[in-house]
């Protein structure tokens, strides 16, 4: 899998950050959402997480 960077939301170009992949997919990295209240609202299979990013890092993805 390619990655190409799309974009970061951080002052230091770490986390959290947003890329397109070559099979038309997105790859966020975020913050892990631990906060119980949160998990318990939604049904989250294995294999699977609940991440968080800022709202700004959404300009990022493409308009298509």
């Amino acid at each position: 899998m390619q990655l190409r960077w799309l974009g970061t939301d951080s002052k230091d170009g770490d986390s959290p950050t947003l890329w397109a992949t070559d099979s038309g997919e997105y790859i966020v990295q975020g913050y892990t959402v631990t906060d119980p209240q949160v998990l318990a609202q939604l049904n989250v299979p294995e294999g699977e997480a609940i991440i968080r990013v800022p709202k700004g890092l959404m300009r990022y993805l493409p308009k298509d």
